[in-house]
């Protein structure tokens, strides 16, 4: 693994959306999961890729790469680069027709990558590998939408605690124990009570014993845990541990995963994991997708 050091400003961030939206099967047949409708908290309706996208640039990235499936980066690149038909935005109401502007000058940041082969999270992550250009990232999930409950975004939180620690971040939440089968979580160390963690594992969906034996963290109640945000700003590293799971073949669950390869770049190099002030709405799942069309318009929000 290099060990070179970056510039620590994180300018880019990187959205997986490649993945077949089997959970919520078969509305996905008919449109992309991340192209399906929220409402914001202005009453806009608009596609989940598009909040996510926003929550990226409120924080201050300059640039987004989104990674999706070779057959349809065409879908993509056309509601992010393509105006609206004549016919179309002459009909819009005068703030439809601005937001169809402010829409255009959001596409000229996005970058539309491609993962040719559908080989798992952590294969998606790497196919932006040469877009990040050995750059600091935020890495945000291409379903899970996030609410801040300050007035700082979910995002922004992260990137601040990544220049305060200056290696990589990885949100958290905490998480009880009958749900913690369905995620990556995380156990460590304090550094500040509740708030940053000094990361010693990062473990793929355990089991309940797992967990009590192993990633119970000090401070949280019994049968409490901390689990992924879906939120990473990740040093670049990253990138030599998962090449390291490709070019080895070296899979999980028949796919090469992101979860392990942070444990790794834990270990080379630290980590911090952050209590994120806010909420996670996964839209890939369709109890939470239909609880979200409820709870995010309403969710506090923030400023940016």
């Amino acid at each position: 693994m290099s060990e070179n050091r970056c510039e620590s400003t994180v300018k880019k961030a990187v959205i997986p959306a490649a993945g077949f939206g089997t959970r919520m099967f078969p509305a996905t047949k008919a449109v992309k999961k991340e192209f399906l409708p929220i409402i914001d908290r202005t009453g806009r309706a608009k596609p989940i890729i598009l909040a996510i996208v926003e929550e990226a640039l409120s924080a201050g990235i300059e640039e987004v790469g989104i990674v999706v499936q070779k057959g349809d980066r065409t879908f993509f690149e056309d509601f992010f680069k393509t105006k609206p038909s004549p016919q179309l935005f002459h009909k819009l109401s005068q703030q439809n027709q601005d937001y169809s502007k402010y829409l255009q000058e959001l596409g000229q940041r996005v970058t539309i990558l491609t993962q040719d082969v559908q080989e798992g999270f952590g294969h998606a992550v790497f196919c932006a590998k040469e877009w990040v250009n050995n750059e600091p990232f935020l890495l945000l999930l291409g379903d899970h939408i996030y609410s801040s409950q300050t007035e700082i975004s979910c995002a922004r939180q992260l990137l601040d605690i990544y220049s305060q620690v200056q290696h990589s971040v990885i949100g958290l939440r905490v998480t009880p124990s009958d749900v913690i089968h369905h995620y990556g979580c995380a156990a460590g160390v304090w550094q500040e009570q509740d708030t940053i963690l000094s990361v010693t594992q990062v473990y793929e969906k355990p089991d309940i014993e797992y967990a009590r034996q192993h990633l119970s963290v000090e401070g949280l109640a019994e049968d409490l845990f901390l689990s992924m945000f879906g939120m990473y700003v990740l040093d670049p590293i990253i990138f030599d541990c998962l090449a390291e799971h490709i070019n080895a073949n070296f899979r999980e669950r028949g796919e090469f995963q992101l979860t392990s390869c942070l444990d790794k770049l834990r270990e080379f190099e630290g980590m911090a994991g952050y209590v994120v002030q806010g909420r996670c709405f996964d839209t890939g799942l369709p109890d939470v997708y239909r609880q979200t069309l409820i709870d995010f318009p309403i969710s506090r929000g923030a400023i940016g």
